[in-house]
């Protein structure tokens, strides 16, 4: 099956401008690695990027020659080389926007024992920055900073969609619509829901997992890329409850975090 992230290649493009087109599709090979993809074939590499055969031979070769791909002659298949983590290493340990905002995160986390993430769109989904976990259910606890998670059904999704551009949602629409054709209708609503309560007080809430709710709001600093800040936690109450006792903190640590952003920016 052709890849919908290479289908929709072309929707984080600025304007018309010249592309490389032989580092683009190198760059697709290195995304179709997730987690629990150690090792992928050239035919498997082929299908979740839809580029030829021979255009992923091409790729994986240059790629091992450059240091980002192993090749595991046994299995036939690759896997992603250390390069790779020294580059992840570099963005989170030289990001502005984390020397800011993850000390602030820890001491909420801290405080109101619970879990507090920051995440940037990617595509049509959302990447976790940075993940301060003191929730006790497992399946939070394993969310680490480069995890990915879907737009259309979390709040941090939401969260962001409700201030994206109008070109930038439509088309984010689209590949919703195509991949939920059951449900679209659904969690259409519930996104436009979402971005009326981001509008009027700041935030979003969501529960996509069983008896966990979270909130998110945006925090938009002029000159940079939209975030997305969220509480979350583990619990039966009703959204309408953590919203009520959360929403307040949570618009004032987005605000305490943009406060941040603006005097890095001050000469």
């Amino acid at each position: 099956m052709r890849s919908m992230h290479c289908e929709e290649e072309n929707i984080q493009r600025v304007g018309s401008s010249p592309s490389n087109r032989s580092l683009e599709r190198g760059m697709e090979i290195l995304r179709a690695f997730r987690p629990g993809s150690e090792l992928l074939g050239n035919g498997e590499l082929a299908e979740r990027t839809g580029l030829s055969a021979a255009t992923v031979s091409r790729l994986t070769q240059t790629l091992v020659r450059c240091g980002f791909l192993e090749h595991d002659p046994h299995a036939r298949a690759y896997r992603l080389a250390a390069p790779v983590l020294s580059l992840a290493h570099a963005m989170l340990s030289g990001s502005s926007v984390l020397q800011v905002a993850a000390p602030m995160m820890r001491t909420v986390a801290e405080k109101r024992r619970i879990n507090v993430g920051l995440a940037a769109p990617d595509r049509d989904e959302m990447v976790y920055l940075e993940s301060v976990r003191y929730n006790r259910k497992v399946s939070l606890r394993n969310i680490v900073a480069g995890q990915r998670i879907p737009m259309e059904l979390t709040s941090l999704g939401r969260a962001y969609l409700a201030v994206a551009p109008k070109s930038r949602r439509e088309e984010l629409f689209r590949i919703f619509r195509a991949r939920r054709p059951g449900d679209w209708k659904v969690v259409e609503r519930e996104i436009l829901e979402a971005s009326e309560s981001v509008m009027s007080v700041g935030y979003c809430a969501a529960s996509w997992q069983p008896e966990v709710v979270a909130l998110a709001a945006p925090i938009q600093v002029p000159a940079r890329p939209v975030l997305v800040l969220n509480f979350s936690l583990a619990t039966q109450a009703p959204i309408s409850e953590v919203a009520g006792q959360l929403g307040a903190p949570l618009i004032e640590l987005a605000r305490s975090i943009i406060d941040g952003l603006l005097r890095t920016q001050t000469p």
